[in-house]
């Protein structure tokens, strides 16, 4: 499944990035760790402590990638519109969901103050990221003064996170779709 030229180590942070979107901490076992990357048994332990290191390098590199991918729709030259335009509407995997978004509903990770950090940097990052793009909105005029930056940004990662979970509730993206088109609209510059 990965490349040859990929370091062991890489294989299980891949692999364990891959199951932990997919099934959850709890249903990534260390033995489906090792299959998913073509591993040998001792392989995880020599490289990591044990699953909760790996997960927690698996976690880092996935909120890594997040914040890259964030970055690149939110800085785009353009308005503010625009640069939230191009972060709503970027391309996603909308069905199965977003993969710093669904480990907030995993218990174990949630209760696990180590595997939570990259967790809750990740999204404070974005919200504030959010923030200064439509506090930014608002000293150029695009905005109501009126608007909360902040309130605002936590709307667009709810916007966000809600629709992932209605689109696969539903099993349609349609109710994603239908939400950033929605949210656009009551964010649009009025003339």
């Amino acid at each position: 499944m990965y490349s040859e030229l990929m370091s062991t180590p890489e294989r299980l942070i891949e692999a364990t990035r891959e199951l932990l979107w997919e099934r959850g901490y709890v249903g990534t076992s260390p033995k489906a760790i090792l299959q998913q990357a073509g591993v040998g048994q001792g392989s995880m332990y020599h490289h990591f402590a044990g699953k909760q290191d790996l997960a927690l390098a698996a976690i880092r590199r996935t909120a890594q990638e997040l914040r890259a991918t964030a970055d690149a729709t939110l800085g785009i030259e353009g308005s503010a519109y625009e640069k939230i335009a191009s972060y709503l509407r970027r391309e996603r995997d909308v069905l199965r969901g977003c993969p710093v978004g669904r480990l907030t509903m995993d218990p174990d990770v949630i209760a696990d103050d180590a595997l939570r950090a990259p967790v809750d940097e990740t999204i404070d990052w974005l919200r504030g990221r959010l923030a200064g793009i439509v506090q930014q909105g608002v000293r150029d005029g695009e905005f109501p003064g009126a608007l909360v930056p902040e309130e605002i940004a936590s709307t667009i990662v709810a916007t966000v996170q809600g629709g992932y979970v209605l689109a696969r509730a539903s099993g349609s993206t349609a109710a994603f779709d239908a939400g950033v088109r929605g949210l656009l609209a009551l964010l649009a510059p009025r003339d």
